[in-house]
């Protein structure tokens, strides 16, 4: 019987140290097996096994990164990202089916009150600060007797991670990801940047994230190396914890990239007692003039790569020397299958062919959970449609060239328009809105939106924005609201929001 992550986990030696953070005590591989042992047998006792949906609303750090492998490894994890308002949590929660919510002990979260309300059953999470970093017991919020349910580790075919993805349409679609495609991620990137066990990770990406979860602890884990867990990213401590982690490398976002390469110089003492072997970037592109800022203060590769909730993360990327890296490419295949897809038609095209990147492979999900349209939509002859539009070179490399999709990509955090169009349509002001993507010159991209305001009502852009602000995280608030009498319209009379941003002068 297969236990891919139980397997997956196994490599690390007993005493070695598997999970450290800031000012604690490491946690070794023995140790955190015994605490996935541990987890599973006491949610089993609460009734929940196998394939049952269990969220984590947890803050970034030790506790998240263990909570998350321990219901990995024997339910499927639904991590969310904390800073979620309540009308958030009421959809996700309610869409996932969860069973149980998993909250910091203290937590004033406002998921309690809508688990509590759904009759979610909501546990408490205690961090065992004297055990080690990462070390943590359960408690349950309620002593309600229940049936021991289906226990023990998961296998293959089991739902492991339960994530959603921002869709064009105005319902984010749930990736269920196995057992299987997490194992097969995570040794992608194990294999792509040749992790061994004298290796250390300093994570800072957050833990409700596929990049930060898989590229982050699972991949660097199965190879029995290190990772440091921060309480997530920090520009005025990261030189800091480079100086207790003594990192070999590190992950992130081109947004985090830039801000440390601007604080760099001031740090080149702290850059010369702790030299990474390599540094990684992904979920958004990353200008080639920054990768070689990074390469030369770092003096180490900037390695770039490609990714996607649907590919549980890697599906590229460019490679580690001596092998060629090529700024602007986000690399060769790396894990799945990757070939460029005429969209018209659904034929594959010849290297140097634009058209649609379509992936296939062992860490690409089986497909979207109750969505068969989007399914249909999705999956071309066994080839996963990402979306994305781009051309593969003569040696293999990949370039994105456009995304065909209207997802505004916000320094990696996704943003579905069509959510934030509903939010502004339900303040009494509005008549009709239209969200897009504008370009930002550190993020890539931020949130606008072109207003009509209902006739004899009055409203400021600054109201509108406090308004999303109550309903939906920070990122999704848009930075510009336009007023206008009418929405601009394509030829056909349909709504266009790719290329609104230029036609409306903005950026």
């Amino acid at each position: 019987m297969q236990h891919p992550l139980k397997d997956l986990l196994a490599s690390g030696a007993d005493d070695a140290p598997a999970i450290s953070a800031p000012a604690r005590a490491p946690l070794t591989f023995g140790a955190l097996r015994a605490l996935i042992a541990e987890t599973l047998a006491k949610l089993n006792a609460l009734g929940i096994g196998r394939n049952d949906r269990v969220a984590i609303v947890l803050p970034n750090g030790p506790e998240m990164a263990t909570c998350f492998m321990a219901c990995a490894s024997g339910v499927a994890s639904a991590p969310l990202n904390p800073a979620y308002r309540a009308d958030e949590f009421e959809f996700y929660l309610s869409d996932l089916n969860a069973k149980a919510l998993i909250v910091e002990k203290g937590s004033t979260s406002p998921a309690i009150e809508v688990a509590t309300k759904h009759g979610v059953q909501v546990i408490d999470l205690i961090p065992q600060l004297d055990r080690g970093a990462g070390s943590f017991v359960l408690e349950p919020r309620t002593a309600d007797a229940v049936a021991t349910a289906s226990g023990g580790y998961a296998e293959a075919a089991d739902v492991s991670m339960v994530l959603h993805t921002s869709g064009t349409t105005s319902r984010p679609k749930i990736v269920p990801l196995s057992q299987g495609n997490l194992a097969a991620s995570a040794t992608h990137i194990r294999k792509t940047l040749q992790f061994v066990a004298t290796d250390c990770g300093l994570n800072i990406m957050p833990l409700f994230h596929i990049h930060g979860l898989i590229a982050g602890v699972l991949a660097p884990l199965a190879a029995g190396s290190r990772v440091f867990c921060t309480p997530g990213f920090n520009a005025l401590k990261f030189f800091g914890w480079m100086d207790e982690a003594h990192p070999t490398w590190y992950t992130a976002v081109p947004t985090m990239h830039q801000t440390v390469v601007a604080r760099a110089s001031k740090n080149a003492d702290v850059i010369s007692r702790n030299p990474l072997r390599f540094m990684r970037s992904s979920s958004s592109s990353m200008p080639p003039q920054v990768i070689k800022e990074l390469e030369d203060v770092f003096h180490a590769p900037l390695i770039e790569s490609y990714g996607m909730t649907e590919a549980t993360h890697q599906m590229a990327s460019n490679p580690l020397p001596p092998a060629v890296r090529k700024p602007g490419t986000v690399g060769v295949a790396a894990g799945p299958e990757i070939a460029i897809m005429d969209t018209a038609n659904g034929s594959l095209l010849e290297r140097g062919g634009t058209g649609e990147i379509v992936i296939r492979g062992p860490n690409v999900t089986a497909g979207y959970e109750n969505n068969p349209k989007a399914n249909a939509e999705g999956f071309t002859d066994g080839w996963f449609r990402t979306g994305d539009q781009g051309i593969m070179d003569a040696d293999g490399y990949i370039s994105i060239t456009g995304r065909l999709k209207e997802i505004i990509n916000r320094g990696g955090e996704k943003v579905s328009p069509r959510e934030v169009d509903e939010i502004l349509m339900d303040h009494p002001a509005v008549a009709q809105v239209v969200c897009f993507g504008m370009p930002h010159d550190k993020l890539g991209e931020e949130v606008a939106a072109v207003v009509v305001v209902r006739e004899g009502q009055t409203v400021t852009e600054r109201e509108l924005q406090t308004f999303v602000g109550s309903r939906a995280a920070d990122y999704k608030v848009p930075k510009k609201i336009l007023f206008m009498d009418e929405i601009p319209k394509g030829a056909t009379g349909k709504l266009q929001r790719i290329g609104l941003a230029q036609k409306l002068g903005l950026g």
